[in-house]
């Protein structure tokens, strides 16, 4: 049979009270009190039921966290911002795969709900309607990271993406290249798809460079994509000499794509990433990119959620975080 708070009570001589305040930190019982509860806790073997303190207490210290797909570089990154942050404040973290599929999320937020949690952490790419009728008809508070919804209405912890599309693009501009490709996200998302796509196309405007369409690819975020789009692009009469895309793992197809075909990157073809993944790192030449600071965004969120979970003043509903461009050797150094 296990161990139960009544027989820590006997063990020590003690209330079932007296236990419950030692078990949960209460500071109201005296040091000698402590101790011998603490004594009757190790030599029992004691541990708390959670479900029965979660009960009394209506808070069972533990986060639900929506995650699209916890092997993707980028996401695990994330979610260790989130762990790191849920530990020093002592939550606990049920982590769910939803492999970006809407039913699949809406079914893992209901989940998640009915076993009590204190809060939820959403990833995804396009926060939809039905997103929204979930998360907004609880008394649970959410918070959006990576994400944000067109409205503003759940609290969020992104960047700017239209900002860093602009920045990423500017940069090659500025680099004297009139012929920029760019591998977009899907535009059904509305951050890594459509702001950077706008944001690289209002760049291109702000410079007097025409937006050409035949320089634009869509793409899926997966390598394969930008390694097929990249290939498509030297076809062109004119082809590009930079290309920008929308994340890292379609940038270093874009690279695999120029050396396939025999020329050289950087001094034939400048590529610019986005995310700062580490496998930025590992190709050759390492990829310049957007750095997206995807541990302090997960960590940032996490505390965030903790302050409304606790109903902590809230400084910034809407938080924003700084992108900067890590300039590596896909683009000439010289020019960096």
């Amino acid at each position: 049979m296990p161990v139960t708070i009544y027989d820590v009570a006997r063990e020590a001589g003690v209330s079932m009270a007296t236990v419950s305040r030692v078990v949960n930190g209460n500071p109201n019982v005296k040091p000698m009190t402590r101790k011998k509860v603490l004594g009757a806790i190790e030599r029992l073997g004691y541990r708390p039921n959670a479900v029965a303190r979660g009960l009394a207490s209506k808070k069972t210290t533990t986060v639900g966290v929506i995650i699209p797909d916890i092997s993707s570089l980028f996401f695990s990154e994330l979610a260790r911002g989130i762990e790191d942050i849920a530990t020093m404040y002592k939550y606990n973290i049920i982590l769910c795969n939803s492999d970006q599929r809407l039913e699949k999320e809406l079914q893992l937020i209901n989940t998640l709900l009915e076993k009590q949690v204190d809060g939820l952490l959403f990833m995804g790419a396009e926060i939809k309607e039905d997103h929204l009728q979930a998360l907004t008809s609880t008394q649970v508070p959410t918070v959006l990271a990576a994400t944000r919804d067109a409205d503003n209405k759940l609290p969020s912890v992104t960047i700017d993406h239209f900002q860093a599309a602009y920045d990423a693009t500017q940069a090659l501009v500025q680099r004297g290249h009139k012929r920029i490709g760019m591998i977009t996200g899907p535009m059904s998302d509305p951050l890594g798809g459509l702001m950077r796509y706008e944001g690289y196309k209002q760049a291109l405007t702000d410079a007097g460079v025409q937006v050409e369409e035949e320089l634009v690819a869509h793409g899926n975020l997966f390598y394969e994509s930008g390694l097929s789009h990249t290939k498509e692009f030297l076809k062109l009469k004119q082809p590009p000499t930079a290309i920008f895309a929308a994340n890292d793992e379609m940038a270093i197809g874009a690279i695999h794509a120029v050396q396939d075909s025999g020329l050289h990157v950087p001094n034939d073809v400048e590529v610019i990433g986005h995310d700062n993944i580490r496998l930025t790192e590992m190709v050759r030449p390492r990829l310049t990119s957007v750095v997206q600071p995807m541990y302090d965004i997960g960590a940032v969120a996490m505390r965030l959620l903790t302050k409304y979970m606790n109903n902590e003043p809230v400084e910034e509903h809407v938080v924003l975080l700084p992108h900067r461009i890590e300039y590596r050797e896909s683009t000439k150094p010289d020019q960096a």
